[in-house]
């Protein structure tokens, strides 16, 4: 899928998994509308792969939009009892049709897999599969993951993830289709989300189950939140039910604490909290640590949206669109031209002057990161009569990369890299500028750092040899194919 340009200043979304056991319904479908719920966290590519009990594994995966790959005769030729899904941006290998997922492998066992996160040892990993002479088809972490089991020896695939897990280090929330059941698997530290689901007959009655990196999927085809995977345990989907057995317990929980501010639907539910709730709640905090004298907030849709909500009820001031978005502009195929280039960012964003003319506004956000966007934002808006621009942001500010499944650019590239929050505000061009203390973060989603990883935030890593793994392209792998 081509994209016109890129305005939007926060992290590259990650990807987004989803699996299920349901005989006698339509699994295909079910992980369609599944993964449609989840295509904020992906947008480059999709894939579903389906199984009969006893197999064969089919998998149609394909560069594009949930909409864009799949329609209803594609549906139809994915027959099962079975099912495991993925919507994808690349964070270890490029965005290429190899990297697509499920990944399909026959190396002893026969398995599809995806997966949500990104290892940190994975040239290491690699690089003992290449000297046992196992092919590669994709330049993907996750294929490491796929490879290491398919060529396990061991005849149950829950005694091959025993031995197989705790090789892997840094983040993996993981699906597994066999030809007789679907594992799902979190890492030892819970970095990236992963949820029960249970698919529920007419009558009330368990008709299988199923498991989403996001809570919103099982929305909408209906399940029920049954609960979170733990860390370091293993789910087995199975004619037997919900089986569950750890692997790795008793390690650092570290969830990402990003996913409450920016990267998960705000519908959706983690760690037993609603994120549209916690989200509004940081707005709240925001005023209570920059209160200023404004007449109305205005979020930067859609992202700024619900903390908005939070800060706009906690000042007591009105809060308006001062934006008028174009949810299609990542859709076309046509670049705009020198002509209409230096009015880029009216393509996704066009300011309401009726709304801001001679206001003191607050401009809310959930996070900047290259600082790319935000200078043109306030310069539409001051263009639009504003008298006055007070950016607050819902998140403290980025000065690390993530190593965990996240591309969040280089050191470098971030515009919080060795400024003060001043210089930031001079450099977009605001009357002022406040970021939400991470303790405000926490205060919002009722939980304590020693559960969360904030790197990004503090640079405090939770593994182990996160910084010597480098990030997004260092992890790219060669390609060894069969």
């Amino acid at each position: 899928m081509a994209q016109l340009l890129d305005h939007r200043d926060g992290p590259r979304d990650e990807c987004g998994v989803f699996g299920i056991y349901a005989p006698g319904h339509d699994v295909a479908r079910l992980s369609y509308f599944a993964l449609y719920a989840l295509q904020h966290r992906g947008q480059e590519s999709a894939g579903i792969a389906t199984a009969p009990q006893g197999g064969p594994i089919l998998a149609v995966r394909e560069q594009g939009l949930v909409s864009q790959v799949f329609d209803d005769h594609m549906l139809r030729s994915l027959p099962g009892d079975m099912a495991i899904g993925h919507v994808r941006y690349s964070t270890t290998g490029s965005s290429e049709w190899e990297n697509a997922q499920p990944i399909v492998r026959d190396d002893g066992r026969s398995l599809a897999l995806a997966h949500n996160g990104n290892l940190i040892n994975a040239v290491e990993l690699h690089t003992e599969l290449r000297g046992r002479d196992v092919p590669f088809r994709s330049t993907s972490d996750s294929e490491i993951i796929a490879a290491l089991l398919s060529t396990h020896p061991a005849e149950r695939i829950e005694d091959a993830l025993t031995e197989t897990l705790p090789r892997l280090h840094g983040a993996f929330s993981t699906v597994v289709m066999t030809d007789e059941c679907v594992v799902a698997f979190r890492d030892p530290h819970g970095l990236r989300p992963l949820s029960i689901g249970r698919v529920v007959a007419p009558d009330g009655s368990t008709d299988g189950y199923c498991v989403a990196s996001e809570t919103c999927a099982f929305d909408l085809i209906g399940a029920e939140h049954v609960r979170d995977v733990e860390p370091g345990e293993v789910v087995t989907l199975s004619e037997r039910g919900l089986e569950s057995f750890p692997v790795m317990p008793d390690r650092r929980r570290a969830f990402c604490v990003f996913e409450y501010i920016y990267f998960a639907r705000p519908d959706s539910r983690m760690n037993g909290t609603v994120l549209q709730v916690a989200r509004a709640k940081m707005g709240e905090i925001l005023w209570e640590e920059a209160p200023v004298d404004a007449d109305v907030v205005i979020p930067i849709p859609d992202s700024g949206n619900a903390a908005a909500r939070g800060l706009a009820r906690a000042a007591g001031l009105p809060q308006d669109d001062g934006f008028i978005k174009n949810r299609y502009v990542a859709r076309t195929f046509i670049q705009p031209g020198q002509e209409l280039r230096r009015n880029g960012l009216r393509l996704k964003f066009n300011p309401l002057p009726e709304v801001v003319e001679g206001k003191r506004l607050i401009v809310v956000d959930d996070s900047i990161v290259r600082g790319n966007t935000m200078p043109g934002i306030v310069k539409m808006l001051r263009d639009s009569g504003a008298a006055e621009i007070h950016v607050r942001i819902s998140s403290p500010p980025i000065k690390h990369p993530c190593h965990y499944g996240i591309d969040m650019s280089t050191r470098e590239e971030m515009v919080a890299h060795n400024r003060t929050v001043d210089e930031i505000c001079t450099e977009i061009g605001a009357d002022s500028l406040h970021y939400l203390s991470l303790a405000g973060v926490y205060k919002a989603v009722g939980s304590g750092r020693g559960e969360h990883c904030d790197a990004c935030f503090s640079g405090d890593y939770p593994l182990e040899h996160s910084e010597s793994a480098g990030g997004k392209h260092s992890l790219e792998l060669p390609l060894v194919r069969a």
